[in-house]
């Protein structure tokens, strides 16, 4: 039976992605590369650097990390000025609440992380958040939902991931753990295994409560 919920956080519960992928391309167009929504999607996917045609031009370091400072802060600024909510999330976590303890998994810095959510409410129900200081390694390695279920101190067959990346899902999937596709424009070209799949996060209480009316160990819904 599912008792716990384990949410990855941009792409899932704001909508982040799309700004980090502008401040991105900002700082490479500094560098004089040119980065196109379609090149940073299938960086995504194949898990590859957006700063690896700055190192092949043979740009320095020092001006690559430069670069990457000025896209941190350029970032930063996007998170407070531009509209990052999703439709229904805050009412759907409020729901799913009552019923579950909760918690986010994600690879953001507790630094962008804590200035998304100084005047959001989304965290009220939840357990704890881990973010990218609090585990070695990040996903898709096992180890962020692995820590997850040590805090929660349960089984992996209590808990479900809910996730929009395909690196999300391999760390779940790495740990055990059952997962739910919630797919979006980033996620829509990755071909990405999972247990369940849903077209927004308003879809997941009516799944949660189809699931645990089903026997103890059905079988698994594998999608890609």
């Amino acid at each position: 039976m599912i008792t716990h919920l384990l949410f990855d956080h941009d792409g899932v519960l704001v909508d982040t992605e799309k700004w980090y992928f502008e401040a991105t391309r900002e700082a490479l167009a500094q560098l004089g590369i040119e980065m196109s929504f379609d090149d940073y999607k299938q960086h995504l996917v194949d898990g590859t650097s957006n700063w690896r045609v700055a190192i092949q031009n043979g740009i320095r370091e020092a001006d690559i990390n430069a670069a990457r400072r000025w896209r941190d802060q350029r970032y930063q600024h996007y998170l407070q000025h531009e509209d990052i909510d999703i439709a229904g999330v805050a009412e759907v976590l409020e729901e799913l609440g009552r019923h579950y303890p909760m918690a986010v998994v994600t690879t953001s810095r507790r630094q962008d992380f804590e200035l998304i959510h100084r005047k959001r409410t989304l965290l009220d129900g939840m357990a704890f958040v881990l973010c990218r200081e609090d585990y070695q390694q990040a996903k898709p390695h096992a180890e962020p939902y692995e820590t997850a279920l040590r805090r929660f101190a349960i089984d992996k067959e209590n808990a479900i991931v809910i996730e929009d990346s395909k690196r999300g899902l391999a760390a779940a999937r790495a740990a055990g753990i059952r997962s739910i596709r919630v797919d979006n424009d980033f996620m829509a070209h990755q071909q990405a295994e999972s247990d369940y799949r849903i077209s927004s996060l308003q879809d997941l209480p009516a799944l949660l409560a189809r699931l645990n009316s089903l026997p103890e160990n059905p079988l698994r819904q594998r999608v890609t």
